[in-house]
């Protein structure tokens, strides 16, 4: 029989990255992975928690079945890992990060944020099949008015995004969006959800940092690894000065329709992230344009 060497007495200590997704979670993960005290996951189990946690965040489940239910994922994770420190970078934990905090009571949260602007026009421009596409949302909402006639749908990517179940007036809007406002309101109410959430955990637990910010100056890389409790290591910034997870390395700006719509949205949150001055980006992919 083989021995767990650290199972159960060096329990890891996690660390979970929140975001919106579509910013820098997969780098953030390949450059804490490159650090030898640190087992990083991107979207760990991503269908066991996504389903739940929108569940969670839309008021169908209460903490106590999500508590039940990452014990026993990323808890025994925990109890399994091999090295001293254990993560998770996913935007799916963003929306149970008030239940992370009270299971795990040494976790640290990372909050990376990016101009809304790159987020919804990744998820539209890229992602557009696996993210609030007109079938997956009319599935979930036929699900959500009549779950004794429409049982939920599989736990896949594209079912489970989040809609303003518990607001009516919220939820009758939603009903008439578009895709592209479907996505310019979840990167606005995941913010949203994620900075309340961190105002009721200790701040010491936290750290926050815009990917624009991080992928320039070495220095917050620095304090990154300061706060995660591993050695600096300055040369494994280059893993920050490239994309990655990019399925399509071309850089699409919104049009000036699609970002009046999105401020309309998202304007409260851009003004709370510091971003609502700032001048739209391009991000060169190091690829020559077609």
């Amino acid at each position: 029989m083989t021995r767990l060497d650290n199972y159960p007495s060096k329990k890891a200590r996690p660390v979970f990255i929140l975001s919106s997704g579509r910013s820098g979670t997969a780098m953030l993960t390949k450059l804490l992975s490159a650090c030898k005290e640190v087992e990083m996951h991107h979207e760990y189990l991503c269908t066991h928690i996504q389903s739940i946690a929108v569940r969670y965040y839309m008021g169908l489940v209460g903490p106590q079945t999500v508590k039940s239910a990452i014990t026993r994922l990323h808890g025994t994770a925990l109890l399994y890992a091999r090295k001293p420190i254990w993560g998770d970078s996913s935007n799916k934990l963003s929306w149970i990060a008030d239940v992370l905090a009270e299971t795990f009571p040494d976790a640290k949260f990372v909050f990376l944020t990016r101009d809304g602007r790159k987020v919804v026009s990744s998820y539209y421009h890229k992602l557009r099949d696996e993210c609030y596409d007109d079938y997956s949302v009319r599935s979930l909402i036929g699900h959500l008015d009549a779950p004794d006639v429409f049982p939920p749908p599989p736990p896949e990517k594209r079912f489970w995004w989040p809609a303003p179940l518990d607001e009516p007036d919220r939820m009758e809007a939603f009903r008439a969006y578009s895709q592209f406002d479907r996505i310019a309101f979840h990167w606005g109410e995941i913010n949203r959800v994620i900075m309340g959430h961190l105002y009721q955990i200790d701040a010491d637990r936290q750290f926050r940092v815009k990917l624009e910010d991080l992928t320039t100056d070495p220095s917050l890389m620095l304090e990154l690894f300061r706060f995660i409790g591993v050695p600096e290591r300055p040369q494994l910034f280059k893993l920050l000065e490239r994309p990655h997870n990019v399925k399509v390395p071309v850089d699409k700006s919104l049009t000036p329709g699609e970002e009046k719509r999105f401020f309309e949205l998202n304007a409260d949150v851009m003004k709370a992230l510091g971003y609502f001055q700032n001048r739209a980006y391009t991000v060169d992919y190091g690829v020559p344009a077609e």
